[in-house]
């Protein structure tokens, strides 16, 4: 069945369908205002808003604070009733602003489409209606215990009343909400910026954002929705342009269907933490496959947006939250190619990788080494990335709430070369040394070196070079965490391992002891520079015997956790990391003013 109204399908969601190669689905819209709707608008503390303004573009806001603050009338139609900052909110002027306060006005059945949202229960349905009436009120509130509530004293504010027909309403699915505890606030707005750029501070909320609000349009159709991240999930283009991805989801394509049609949309972005908020009207452009990854690499599917208008409201919403948990399907942020994404190399001509050697480095830990018929060039501390997508991709499906992360998972994976070249040329084998820590590394390590398994490499590339000064006799620390000693092996052959020349740190974890002494029988001259730091338990049997074996390469050894005095090196110009994200990020808040290069593979 086709609609002709609201949240209904029509050519821009079949073009969609066609234009991805995904079968044609029955429209789930109902043509109600379901008892599911009905219930989330009046126990939903969050409300977003679209609708048109005098130009016919689409805004954006986000209403709400509190429970309840929508109600049933009867017949379909809602009753909202709710704070607002009626001089810069986008919506409560196209709807509303040119009503005297406190007069109910007709609004001529205007086009208003809505997502109420719970994100602490991670529950939201979609409406599409008509507003019947509507004005903007004056009211005094006070605040106790972080909360409002009505009473004659002290502060003056606006509240905005609607009576809206609802239409149609459709209820979706978690994926992508994260959980905020939301509570009411005072406005108590300050227009900060309002251009067709984006101002510094504009560009800093949205690099935060984990979510953001998107209104569609065509004639007689609209759609709100929501799009959520982790922070950064948003990417800027420039100071006119912002780009996102288009993660796994219902295939239905509503919003991108209207825009495949008119491409005008209204996006907002909340901080729940201040109540600022950036509102941004422009038009977008859907980008489809090699066109997207070459953008935002990772990506199948991505929407870039050219800002007509921005503003930038300091506390301009009626709202407080407080952040619980990111969704368990949010991706790691792909940055954009111009950023460095690694991924960015996948669009290079590919060489086939053959597995022909494991070499077992404890229980987690282990060396592969693949060769390469017609060789690959690298140098010593880059890394080489691998497509697993041919053997893991399963194709397709709505949730998958055992892995959820796999259903926007490229299942490319970038690892550190841990051999060094020999000599500058081409080289037929090369070496990896990693954990087995996911989906990608167990398949990984239940290969068969026998079997003759292949996988592609897609890229070789980075520019982690560490470089000791030749005409001073400067220290030069490297810490390393657990296998983060990858780029240090690659690039062995090429340093000066004196102990007044170089420095390993390194802490790891005593079940990965294996590990370490294979490193230090293996550089004999490293050991010598060496500084181990051990965590866990001490009970293996055999843990005394080789902690005294690795004692007698050089290598000093502590079996506790490190600390801050143990990375300052006073005289050291410069600082190499290579460890995971929390231990980054201690020793980065250790190593405030120092000079630290490190490699980020966060994405």
């Amino acid at each position: 069945m086709a609609f002709s109204l609201g949240m209904s399908f029509h050519d821009g969601e079949t073009k969609m369908q066609k234009l991805l190669h995904v079968p044609h689905l029955e429209n789930p819209t109902s043509t109600t205002l379901t008892p599911q709707a009905a219930f989330r608008l009046q126990q939903a503390p969050l409300l977003a808003i679209g609708t048109l303004d005098s130009q016919e573009r689409p805004w954006t806001s986000l209403w709400g604070g509190n429970h309840g603050f929508s109600e049933m009338l009867g017949g379909g139609i809602i009753g909202t009733r709710t704070l607002v900052d009626a001089a810069h909110d986008p919506v409560v002027q196209a709807l509303v602003g040119h009503a005297p306060k406190g007069e109910m006005v007709p609004v001529k059945e205007k086009m208003l489409a809505g997502l109420t949202i719970d994100l602490m229960e991670r529950k939201r349905v979609k409406v599409f209606g008509r507003v019947i009436a509507g004005c903007v009120n004056e009211v005094k509130v006070e605040v106790e215990d972080g909360h409002v509530k009505s009473a004659g004293l002290p502060d003056l504010q606006d509240q905005v009343q609607l009576i809206t027909k609802i239409e149609q309403s459709l209820g979706n699915c978690p994926k992508y909400l994260n959980a905020y505890e939301i509570r009411p606030a005072l406005v108590s707005p300050t227009l900060m910026s309002q251009s067709e750029r984006l101002s510094g501070e504009a560009k800093a909320l949205i690099l935060k954002s984990d979510m953001f609000f998107l209104t569609t349009s065509v004639p007689e159709d609209m759609d709100t929705n929501h799009r959520g991240g982790p922070p950064g999930f948003v990417r800027i283009l420039s100071d006119t342009e912002i780009v996102y991805p288009e993660y796994s989801g219902n295939r239905l394509y509503q919003s991108l269907g209207n825009l495949l049609i008119n491409p005008k949309i209204g996006v907002t972005f909340p901080a729940y933490d201040t109540g600022d908020v950036v509102y941004i009207t422009g038009t977008a452009e859907v980008i489809v496959g090699a066109d997207a990854a070459a953008l935002l690499p990772g990506s199948n599917l991505a929407v870039r947006i050219k800002i007509e208008e921005a503003r930038h409201v300091k506390e301009g919403l009626p709202l407080r939250g407080t952040w619980k948990i990111s969704s368990p399907y949010n991706p790691l942020v792909r940055t954009l190619a111009s950023e460095g994404n690694l991924k960015a190399s996948a669009l290079a001509a590919r060489k086939m990788a053959r597995l022909v050697k494991k070499t077992p480095l404890g229980p987690t830990v282990t060396r592969f080494t693949f060769s390469v018929s017609d060789g690959v060039q690298y140098s010593p501390g880059q890394w080489a990335a691998f497509d697993f997508s041919h053997d893991l991709d399963i194709g397709y499906s709505h949730m998958r709430d055992d892995d959820p992360r796999s259903l926007n998972d490229d299942f490319v994976r970038t690892f550190t070369i841990s051999s060094s070249p020999e000599g500058n040329g081409t080289q037929k084998e090369f070496d990896i040394t990693i954990r087995n820590v996911g989906v990608v590394t167990s398949y990984l390590f239940r290969q068969n070196e026998r079997a003759g398994f292949e996988v592609p490499i897609v890229g070789i590339g980075g520019e982690f070079v560490i470089e000791q000064d030749p005409d001073s006799n400067k220290l030069t620390p490297f810490i390393a965490g657990g296998v983060g000693i990858t780029p240090l092996l690659g690039q062995i052959a090429s340093l000066d391992l004196r102990p007044n020349r170089l420095k390993l740190i390194w802490t790891t974890r005593l079940v990965d002891i294996d590990l370490v002494l294979s490193v230090m029988e293996t550089h004999l001259e490293l050991a010598r520079c060496t500084e181990v730091f051990f965590t866990g338990s001490t009970e293996a049997t055999d843990s005394k015997a080789k902690i005294e074996q690795l004692k007698s390469t050089g290598a000093k050894v502590n079996k506790r956790r490190l600390e801050k005095a143990d990375v300052d090196i006073q005289e050291a110009p410069s600082y190499y990391l290579c460890a995971g994200g929390p231990l980054r990020k201690g020793l980065l808040h250790w190593l405030e003013g120092k000079v630290v290069i490190y490699e980020n593979f966060d994405y």
